[in-house]
This record gives structure tokens, sequence and C-alpha cells, in this order.
């Protein structure tokens, strides 16, 4: 694959995103703002879910393996 298809496939895929979040519409320091917010609210969505996530599954395995018959730490 050339690059130039990369780079005309990457400004396609801008262009969807334009379109699907409306914001061709906007001035562009409007729509610099709506970037600068719509990178933070995704960044801090997948560090909340890289820190938390991991915390929730291992609970809810101990709960569950307690529930269905599982042998506590202490006797392992």
């Amino acid at each position: 694959m050339d690059i130039k298809r990369v780079k005309d496939y990457i400004y396609w895929l801008y262009y969807q995103y334009l379109l699907i979040t409306c914001s061709y519409v906007l001035e562009p320091w409007e729509r610099s703002m709506f970037h600068t917010i719509t990178v933070t609210v995704f960044a801090m969505v997948v560090y909340t879910a890289y820190v938390f996530v991991p915390i929730h599954v291992r609970l809810a395995f101990e709960f569950f393996s307690q529930i269905f018959g599982g042998q506590p730490e202490s006797t392992i």
C-alpha cells in the first residue's frame, strides 16, 4: 500500500468523523475546542478503564468463586 493511499484513507476517516459529529459546520476555534474536549473525555475514559476495570474484574471473580463453592484463600 503506498503512502498516498494511506494518507487519503486517513483524510477520509477524518472527514467521516467531521460528518458524524457535525463539527464541520463549526468555526475553526470552535472546532479546536470541540476536538480538545472530545480527546480529553476519551483519554479520561480510557485511563479510568485501565485503572479500575481490572480491580472490579478481580473482585467479581472472588465474589462469584465464593458463591459457587470455591475455596477461601486462607485454606490454599
